[in-house]
């Protein structure tokens, strides 16, 4: 594999547009432990390598356990998240996974019963901007940095 553009170089406008949504994001009403479990389950679902490790580092970092990013692709079959964990990586996939779920209501009804009004659009919000990440650097093929260490010393 190898890096189509280096998007941030080729258009920075448009990365200081994502960087005000995702810094709204960073500081809105979802609380960042679950806001990084959502970064994690759409990266993966979306395969986005870079985001899985800067993701799944910044969990580690805020505290949360391997066991719970281990399993986090099979958290239907898990009992370590919350009802309102649940409800959030409900909505993750009904959005990342749009056109084949078309966002369910009872996916919907779970999101209420857990979120206020604000905190939904703010958890929509998130869904829509780390979407968005995933689809600039897997459409551009950004590197993930271990690929790039890897790189580097077979070359050397």
């Amino acid at each position: 594999m190898s890096e189509r553009v280096i998007f941030h170089t080729a258009n920075p406008e448009a990365v200081q547009a994502m960087l005000a949504i995702s810094n709204y994001v960073a500081n809105c009403s979802i609380e960042h432990s679950l806001a990084e479990l959502v970064k994690i389950r759409a990266s993966q679902i979306n395969g986005c390598a870079n985001c899985l490790h800067m993701h799944t580092a910044d969990a580690r970092k805020a505290g949360e356990t391997e066991a719970r990013i281990y399993l986090l692709s099979a958290w239907r079959e898990s009992l370590l998240y919350t009802p309102r964990e649940r409800a959030a990586l409900a909505w993750t996939e009904s959005l990342t996974l749009i056109a084949q779920s078309h966002a369910p209501d009872e996916d919907y009804q779970a999101l209420q019963a857990a979120f206020t009004p604000k905190e939904q659009v703010d958890l929509t919000v998130l869904i829509n901007v780390i979407n968005s990440w995933n689809r600039l650097a897997v459409g551009f093929r950004t590197v993930h940095p271990s690929d790039r260490k890897g790189a580097a010393l077979k070359v050397a």
